[in-house]
């Protein structure tokens, strides 16, 4: 599967403005395997990482379970790190990706420049498209 690829047509579909795809590697850690283009190459560099716990990816992985920001920039919950600002978006979700057991592999991220609140169906659309990532 092309990640690049599945990843631009997860986004086109939630008609959001950019999104990540991270998988954890034999370190413990998330590795960004693929990111849309609009993503400024400081913040990119920065998400080449991520430890588990650590901002709304890292997070998504700890709890197993989706974390979101109906605007990243104005959040105050303590689930998104400063630095998240620095891409200009708002709406946000962050969400497991899960094997064939349910544990968690890697994150799935999408986010619009505007304020979004993503609705159950999108998370349940988000979460299987999670499974097909796993499952390449």
């Amino acid at each position: 599967m092309d990640l690049h690829a599945k990843l631009a047509e997860i986004v086109k579909a939630l008609k959001a403005d950019s999104g990540t795809i991270h998988l954890m590697h034999d370190d413990g850690v998330l590795h960004l395997e693929a990111a849309t283009a609009n993503i400024p190459p400081f913040v990119l560099e920065k998400v080449q990482l991520v430890p588990v716990g650590k901002g709304m990816a890292g997070l998504a992985v700890e709890r197993n379970e989706p974390v979101t920001a109906c605007n990243i920039q104005t959040d105050t919950s303590g689930d998104v790190r400063s630095g998240a600002k620095a891409t200009g978006l708002a709406g946000a979700i962050a969400l497991p990706i899960r094997d064939a057991d349910g544990k968690p592999v890697g994150c799935l991220g999408v986010a619009n420049f505007s304020e979004r609140t993503f609705t159950e169906a999108e998370v349940d659309q988000l979460l299987t498209a999670g499974i097909e990532i796993a499952a390449r």
